[in-house]
């Protein structure tokens, strides 16, 4: 999936895009995320072993939220049209306008739920027949890619496979780094940046898909 030019450039913008995001989430929600739902999941187990029910139930809730929101995408992908990824980056745009929107008329949670459902979302732009596809809101298994490419390279493999998924790493850290500052700036507002790249992307794939 990270074999060609086009589709590098793509996941590096996505998960530059999801590192914006998120960067913002966790600020906003004091140490949740809204697209990396590992950190969730742990998140939930330690509220639970303190008796923490409330903070155990917001993870819990933002879990289903991505989950609903990857089932969707999925959804998308499964339709086997040629513009399904221009679609379900449409898609993931309108939901960002929908939580920048919410926030603008004081509905914060709305905008949270919107957000993760984005994120969710993303996650099935490069699935292929319904199959796992590539992670583009986290980057665990690109790390880990890293890793195992490094040490073909070292047995006389290619030298530089692993280049891909380190770039992966650092368009998500980039992401969150300007994230945190746009939500320093203007709060939940900075959604609205997420929206235009999300939007942009979708244009630009729609006009390059025959390429």
């Amino acid at each position: 999936m990270l074999d060609s030019h086009r589709n590098l450039a793509l996941a590096c913008a996505l998960s530059a895009l999801a590192g914006y995001v998120d960067g913002i989430g966790f600020l906003h929600l004091g140490g949740l995320f809204v697209s990396f739902m590992s950190g969730n999941s742990t998140r939930m187990g330690v509220s639970l072993a303190d008796g923490q029910w409330g903070a155990a139930a917001n993870a819990l809730g933002l879990i289903a939220l991505f989950v609903i929101g990857a089932a969707f995408g999925s959804l998308i992908v499964l339709g086997r049209g040629v513009h399904r990824q221009p679609l379900l980056l449409l898609a993931e745009g309108l939901l960002l306008a929908a939580a920048a929107l919410a926030h603008t008329f004081g509905f914060p949670n709305t905008a949270i739920a919107a957000i993760v459902l984005a994120m969710g979302l993303e996650n099935a732009v490069f699935q292929i027949d319904g199959g796992a596809g590539l992670g583009l809101t986290y980057v665990t298994g690109a790390l880990v890619k890293v890793g195992q490419l490094i040490a073909a390279a070292v047995m006389g493999g290619p030298r530089f496979d692993w280049g891909p998924n380190l770039l992966l790493w650092a368009a998500l850290v980039a992401g969150s780094l300007c994230g945190a500052l746009a939500y320093h700036w203007i709060n939940l507002g900075a959604i609205w940046f997420a929206c235009g790249l999300a939007l942009a992307l979708s244009a630009i794939v729609a006009v390059t898909i025959h390429r």
